[in-house]
């Protein structure tokens, strides 16, 4: 049931990232959990584990690494 409640979490931060990022419309519930727990991982590694935590996930620095990941990733994509 851990698995679960991780894609709950990693939608929700997918859900943020893509809001502030403004590209939450053209990502799917797929992308959003991608982006949600890859960049859980990604701003973990980088701004540590400090705030907030749902499901084994830091909060602050999972929405942080998320917005990065969804930025980088929709400027290359975004390139045609």
């Amino acid at each position: 049931m851990g698995w679960i409640w991780s894609l709950i979490v990693g939608a929700l931060i997918g859900v943020i990232a893509g809001g502030i990022t403004k590209k939450g419309e053209s990502m799917g519930w797929i992308a959003n959990i991608v982006a949600g727990l890859v960049g859980s991982s990604i701003g973990q590694a980088i701004f540590g584990h400090w705030g907030p935590s749902l499901a084994g996930m830091a909060l602050i620095p999972s929405v942080l690494g998320a917005v990065i990941l969804v930025a980088v990733v929709s400027f290359f994509i975004g390139k045609k």
